[in-house]
């Protein structure tokens, strides 16, 4: 049997379609000039490919099938299985359509999206995976037809799966060249997950909706690490689990181990800044951390507290950030506009603690209630919008209390560009110490912030202050 795996690119702006951890994808259209260069920037070191089809590679090879890749070509095949998007399942949805009528292959869904929302898929699809796929997938490897809605429950033994296989030719494609300033080589890295699932209980968080929190074993992990060392020269890994430091000594005996094998590979995580401490990243760096991203969401804690999200203090924030830059480790927080108990004046606190904060990159999005997460069932007499293409982070879904939809806009687009056209930001990149550098720097930035303030007040009337 031969099995196509789909991973569609994007009609327009940049798509990201989460791992199996779990996300209905984001889409960036740039409505802005600064938010034009982050959706260009994203283009080229955030298209990464997908570990979800990776591991079904795998399986399916394991029981002999025969597989191939497919970015929207129609190849011949038995079956095609396609990663699902809610930002995207009209595009994917219609390219199914078409590859059953050319090709005459059956025709499956995987993902979050297809998971929550078969309906969305159900006339275009032969089957639709409901779950994680990895046993639904594994029945159709030992020759199983599949049809119709199927359930595939989690796989709790996260070590008896085999490792993600990725085709040689897709992976070199993407390019292995260094950026000055850039953690990331230009065209991504390859992506591994140490865990699924998440053990946190954020109400708007879709990672968790899908299974439980599971992790594999240090020495499962290596094991992989060691693989992609063999395949690739000096991999560029990309841990896309939601916490990769929830256990610090997992974490510490895996860098421990990284150290021991001799394995030469750089990588990046994402976690909690709660979750780290300075002689925890002294580890990680020697064996090979060069970013992590984080999540900080709103400035106020009695916000985060409401839905369901631990604080951080502040003061240990700014410690790990400011340890990450003298480590040259680079750093990237996440923030959430537009919580129930926002208004103005807390957004504007946020965007500029964001800015306070120093982190080498920030990503803005707005609060989406995703289905499936107790968020969803919160908002379900405010939501307003039909079009699920819409629930992409990037667009108001729903009636704000305080602020409208054109606000709410405003607001997002106003925290790129004050956080990304400022002086200040070069300077956090460049580490640059001297006081009087500073001290120009901060002057700069005033002049910066003035012109801000003038453009916004041309929009609105009011400028982006607290």
């Amino acid at each position: 049997m031969r099995v196509m795996l789909v991973d569609l690119p994007a009609r327009d702006g940049f798509v990201s379609k989460d791992t199996i951890a779990g996300g209905y994808g984001s889409r960036l259209v740039p409505f802005s000039r600064v938010t034009r260069l982050v959706s260009e920037c994203k283009q080229r070191f955030h298209q990464v490919p997908s570990v979800q089809l990776a591991q079904l590679a795998a399986i399916l090879s394991r029981h002999g099938q025969d597989v191939i890749w497919s970015r929207g070509e129609f190849s011949r095949a038995d079956v095609a299985i396609v990663l699902s998007s809610l930002v995207d399942h009209r595009h994917e949805a219609a390219w199914s359509e078409e590859c059953r009528r050319r090709t005459g292959a059956r025709v499956g869904f995987v993902g979050l999206a297809a998971s929550k929302l078969p309906q969305l898929f159900r006339s275009s699809a032969d089957f639709i995976v409901a779950g994680e796929p990895d046993a639904a997938i594994d029945r159709l490897g030992r020759g199983e037809t599949l049809s119709d809605l199927v359930d595939s429950p989690p796989v709790p033994d996260l070590d008896s799966l085999p490792f993600a296989q990725w085709d040689a030719l897709e992976a070199r494609r993407r390019a292995r060249r260094a950026v000055p300033l850039m953690p990331r080589p230009y065209g991504g890295g390859i992506p591994v997950l140490a865990s699924r699932g998440c053990p946190e209980f954020c109400t708007y968080c879709p990672h968790r909706i899908l299974a439980g929190h599971r992790m594999r074993s240090v020495g499962n992990i290596v094991a992989e690490l060691e693989a992609l060392c063999r395949q690739f020269n000096h991999p560029y890994v990309i841990f896309r689990d939601p916490l990769f430091t929830d256990d610090r000594d997992r974490a510490l005996a895996l860098a421990d181990a990284i150290l021991t094998r001799g394995l030469s590979l750089r990588f990046e995580c994402e976690t909690r800044l709660d979750h780290l401490d300075t002689p925890l990243l002294d580890a990680l760096q020697r064996a090979g951390l060069r970013a992590i991203s984080f999540g900080v969401e709103s400035v106020s804690p009695q916000t985060l507290r409401r839905v369901g999200r631990r604080p951080t203090p502040e003061a240990h924030q700014r410690a790990i950030v400011d340890h990450c830059r003298r480590r040259a480790i680079v750093t990237a927080g996440f923030y959430v506009l537009g919580f129930l108990q926002d208004d103005w004046a807390s957004i504007a606190a946020t965007i500029e603690y964001a800015i306070a904060l120093g982190s080498s990159f920030a990503q803005f999005k707005l609060l989406t209630p995703y289905p499936g997460t107790p968020l969803w069932k919160q908002l379900a007499p405010r939501i307003y919008e039909q079009n699920w293409e819409k629930f992409d982070g990037f667009t108001p879904t729903f009636d704000h209390p305080s602020l409208s939809p054109r606000e709410l806009r405003f607001l997002l687009g106003a925290a790129y560009t004050r956080f990304y056209v400022r002086p200040s930001l070069l300077s956090t990149w460049a580490r640059l110490p001297a006081r009087s550098v500073r001290f120009v720097v901060q002057w700069a930035d005033g002049r910066i912030a003035a012109r801000h303030a003038r453009d916004e007040l041309s929009q609105m009337s009011r400028t982006v202050t607290c």
